[in-house]
């Protein structure tokens, strides 16, 4: 599967500027318009929808022109400012895969669809990002909110990279109804719709590949400032670091709060098992208050190799002999949400695979041959229904498998309990939502990202397809009923992830940067 991704800056490369949000909920449709041309001479106007960021380090410098008298640089294909307003250009639903945009089209998100919605611009491209828990408490539903990632760049140098302790707050409501105005007269709040990012960085020699956070026990909170937040990155260079982001988290949230740089300069422990072969599979095993197991990191490289890291009392230690089964590149692991010592893995060679760590020879005890037409390329393992999995393919398809199915490690594949053909690239990322067990989010190399819900049952006089028409009534294309929502308007989309904290909210990073949202569908 082809991971790389364009290292180019969306907000300020020789004038361009990132393309508008794109959006598709199943029952309702965003626009299609061609845009209005622009007058050369009217020079460059401010797009009011994109978020600034305010860092001691910045990013992306994005100022109002009242403050700087610096406005935005954007395209000539921006819609331009008109002292009369003109009619609406009738719109119709674009469906991804089927339409193809013209030089002078332009997809907007139905902002009636979206609960909140806000893009985040960065210098460098994150291939990959973890959504860090706060102790602002679980199940907040009220906004503005607020939002802690931590990610890692894909620079043009290597000596360039860097970890990423990512701030996001002021995440306003931006739902926009059909009758309602989009502009804000006389409303003083109306400058705060502008989300602020802000950041501490780490430097980090070589490309990050992917990057995983420690998990904490839910309700938990975060540790004492003084007690480690353990971060692992996979980077380019064959090596897995261990980082404590806990001031840097500290910094963000604590005005004054000065870092101590010796213990997040430099990596806790670096697992160099791997010898140059680089990777991308990464878990941490879930940690509860309840638990004694230890801490535990799994890594898989390209050379088919996984590898156990464990913490014990005298730090971390690899062990040296390898999980050894998959006859080509691992690419994503999965601990057991309900068996401390079960683990699942895909491969490139096709295959998912059940391992216990217990097990003399380190081969896996159970395993999905040929479990996709192609590359295994993300799996998912449900924490509310511990015997489903889903799986990715580089096909672009999507299924669900019954674990109590498996009868053995190398066994015929069975069928699996659902399967979805919708994208139409390879998907590239997969997460059951956190506490709907019948829900989860999908990304794919075809620029969408897509929302579902297991439990919705077909009516017994359809076919198991439902129709999606245009204004005209023209039959579009069947659609899976599971399917509730698609989001698009990024480009070349990696990784997917339910915030834990903020019921239904999504984090998706793209080459052009990232996406939180939170639809009317989930």
């Amino acid at each position: 599967m082809k991971r790389s991704a364009e290292a180019t800056d969306t907000m300020e490369v020789e004038g361009q500027a990132s393309a508008k949000a794109q959006a598709l909920s199943i029952g309702t449709s965003p626009v299609r318009r061609k845009e209005a041309p622009v007058d050369p001479e009217m020079g460059e106007f401010e797009d009011n929808w994109e978020d600034e960021i305010d860092s001691e380090e910045e990013i992306v410098e994005e100022q109002e022109d009242d403050e700087n008298g610096k406005s935005m640089e954007v395209d000539g294909v921006q819609r331009a400012m008109e002292d009369e307003e003109a009619p609406e250009p009738e719109g119709d639903v674009y469906i991804p895969g089927v339409h193809k945009l013209e030089n002078d089209e332009v997809l907007e998100a139905d902002q009636s669809v979206y609960e909140m919605l806000h893009h985040m611009n960065v210098t460098w491209p994150c291939l990959s990002f973890d959504v860090l828990r706060d102790s602002l408490g679980d199940e907040r539903r009220k906004y503005p909110a607020t939002a802690y990632i931590v990610s890692g760049t894909q620079a043009d140098h290597s000596s360039k990279n860097e970890v990423l302790v990512m701030k996001m707050s002021q995440l306003h409501r931006t739902q926009k109804d059909g009758d309602e105005s989009d502009n804000d007269d006389d409303d003083e709040d109306a400058v705060d719709e502008n989300a602020v990012l802000e950041y501490r960085s780490i430097p980090h020699f070589g490309g990050v590949n992917r990057v995983r956070a420690r998990p904490l026990a839910p309700g938990a909170g975060l540790p004492p400032p003084s007690e480690p937040y353990h971060v692992a990155t996979w980077a380019d260079t064959g090596k897995v670091h261990i980082w404590d982001v806990r001031p840097l988290v500290e910094s963000l949230s604590t005005p004054g709060y000065s870092v101590d740089k010796k213990r997040t300069q430099h990596p806790v422990y670096t697992v160099t098992a791997h010898g140059r072969a680089e990777g991308f599979a990464m878990d941490w095993s879930h940690s509860s208050p309840s638990s004694s197991s230890p801490v535990r990191l799994l890594t898989g490289d390209i050379a088919s190799k996984i590898y156990l890291t464990t913490l014990g009392t005298a730090g971390f230690n690899t062990a040296n002999q390898a999980f050894a089964s998959h006859t080509s590149s691992v690419e994503d692991i999965q601990w057991s949400p309900s068996e401390q010592t079960v683990f699942a893995s895909c491969s490139a060679d096709r295959s998912v695979r059940i391992w216990d760590v217990r097990v003399k020879g380190r081969k896996n005890v159970l395993g999905i041959m040929k479990s996709h037409e192609s590359d295994v390329n993300v799996i998912t393992w449900n924490k509310g229904t511990t015997y489903l999995l889903a799986s990715g393919g580089d096909e672009g398809g999507i299924k669900i498998w019954d674990l109590r199915n498996l009868k053995g490690a190398s066994t015929p594949a069975p069928s699996p309990v659902a399967s979805f053909s919708w994208h139409t690239a390879p998907i590239t990322s997969i997460e059951w939502h956190p506490t709907e067990d019948s829900v989860f989010a999908a990304s794919g190399a075809d620029d969408q990202v897509t929302l579902w819900d297991l439990s919705v049952e077909q009516d017994e006089d359809e076919s198991g397809t439902k129709e999606m028409l245009t204004a005209s009534g023209e039959k579009l294309q069947n659609v899976p009923p599971q399917l509730l929502f698609v989001h698009q308007g990024q480009k070349d989309i990696k990784e997917v992830h339910w915030h834990p904290q903020i019921p239904g909210c999504v984090v998706s990073t793209a080459s052009d940067g990232f996406n939180i949202f939170k639809t009317i569908s989930v």
